[in-house]
């Protein structure tokens, strides 16, 4: 794998090394784990936005199908 400086602040460098190495990973693989959830947690968000804007024909649906899903029947 190819690598690259970045360049940051010295005290952002440190913070960076003090939490990888409290995880016991290297640098790269803990701005790897960040950079990840906060990629998922866009697409949450984004995801969450969608619902919050479907109609109400289409959440009351969802709410049925969860109550149905719920009662604890195979049929």
């Amino acid at each position: 794998m190819a690598t690259t400086t970045i360049k940051v602040s010295v005290d952002l460098r440190d913070r960076i090394g003090r939490r990888a190495t409290g995880r016991g990973v290297t640098v790269s693989q803990f701005i790897e784990e960040l950079l990840d959830a906060h990629e998922r947690a866009e697409r949450f968000a984004a995801f969450g936005q969608a619902f919050a804007g479907a109609d109400s024909a289409y959440q009351r649906e969802v709410e049925l199908w969860d109550t149905t899903s719920a009662d604890g029947r195979n049929t």
